[in-house]
């Protein structure tokens, strides 16, 4: 480890992660080294802390940064940072209670701004949407899943419905049901497996629930309101929207992505069998292209709204978040979900674009100081 202090004076953000025995730290080197790499470019003196190695009280911190010499990771001493860039990996290691009080010693800190603190959790995202006549156009009828009642009520109003857990990410252990009233067994639940579904049959709404129970107990579900997507090729696509803050401290969108079901999969999420597309050109297909500039306004719009009503209720400063909005087959707009530490973006120009606003955003909260 050396001892001489990294900094020359340059502004200075630290991505945050967790420590590992074995390898010095966790989360996406690949996405680390090229956040390095874009700061670097733009004047910042950037580094990996881990939330053990952070000690506000001290001025510097040990920090890691990428040698593309050697392509190795090197441990050297750097100034205490005045941006913190949240990338704890899950919610497990976000929930242990000396991370907790970490987050928040650093939100408390009057020289340093932490932005993006929490995982967002599912049911209050749609809580704190439906609190806006704005934003609650766009939610899906949703509940807490409580029991055989809850199921009852919402397939009495709504034949299709979706069940997802309320901390699941990347399309885990989400469920579809249909009840199709004339057919011998007319409830219908598809299961996600790893890429594909396995789909079960019912005869009556008792049988439906004790399979969902073996597949939920334990577990915090949402029941919501299944949407008939807009599809190309009997294959259904949803939006990815990228929102992040620019240099003027306002939310604008970076990017919009599509991502389209695989062929045997009820979710759109890349790990379970899903494809990225341009959805400059899949929406053109379905609705006309006309049809299809208007829609992408409105998306645009929607995005900028939602991420603001989310920023506001949480209570907390965010830097960037993804969402899911899926367009139905009338070309009406639905919200699915948003996570406040996006995966990085595979389409080039929105990947080049999100690393740049890292940075840009990280100037006006310095320059803010």
């Amino acid at each position: 480890m050396t001892s001489r202090l990294e900094g020359d004076g340059k502004p200075v953000v630290a991505i945050l992660t967790m420590h590992d025995p074995q390898n010095l730290f966790r989360g996406n080197r690949q996405n680390f080294q090229e956040i390095i790499k874009t700061g670097r470019d733009m004047g910042f003196l950037v580094y990996v802390m881990t939330v053990r190695d952070l000690k506000l009280q001290s001025p510097t911190v040990k920090g890691y940064m990428f040698n593309s010499a050697d392509q190795s990771w090197e441990q050297k001493l750097c100034p205490l940072p005045q941006v913190i860039y949240n990338r704890i990996p899950n919610r497990d290691d976000e929930a242990l209670p000396w991370v907790r009080r970490k987050i928040k010693e650093i939100q408390q800190h009057p020289r340093i701004d932490l932005y993006n603190p929490y995982f967002f959790n599912k049911w209050r995202l749609f809580s704190w949407l439906n609190k806006s006549r704005l934003t609650k156009q766009w939610t899906p009828l949703t509940k807490r899943l409580k029991g055989f009642p809850t199921l009852h009520e919402m397939i009495r109003r709504k034949p299709y419905l979706y069940l997802k857990p309320e901390d699941g990410k990347a399309g885990q252990g989400i469920m579809s049901v249909r009840f199709q009233k004339n057919r011998p067994l007319p409830y219908r639940i598809q299961i996600q497996n790893h890429k594909n579904s396995t789909t079960y049959k019912a005869a009556s709404i008792e049988r439906l629930w004790n399979r969902i129970y073996q597949e939920t107990k334990g577990s915090s579900y949402l029941i919501q309101q299944g949407i008939e997507l807009a599809q190309v090729h009997g294959r259904a696509f949803d939006l990815r929207i990228l929102v992040q803050k620019t240099e003027s401290g306002n939310w604008a969108v970076t990017g919009i992505g599509a991502r389209m079901a695989g062929a045997k999969s009820i979710t759109t999420h890349v790990p379970r069998g899903g494809t990225i597309e341009d959805p400059e050109k899949l929406l053109p297909i379905v609705f006309g292209q006309e049809q299809a500039e208007t829609i992408l306004g409105e998306v645009r719009k929607a995005a900028l709204h939602i991420a603001r009503q989310i920023e506001k209720c949480s209570g907390y400063a965010h830097g960037e978040m993804s969402m899911d909005l899926g367009i139905d087959s009338d070309g009406i707009l639905w919200f699915f979900e948003a996570n406040s530490r996006p995966m990085k973006f595979d389409e080039p120009a929105i990947r080049k674009k999100s690393l740049e606003r890292i940075f840009q955003y990280s100037s006006y909260l310095i320059n803010q100081r």
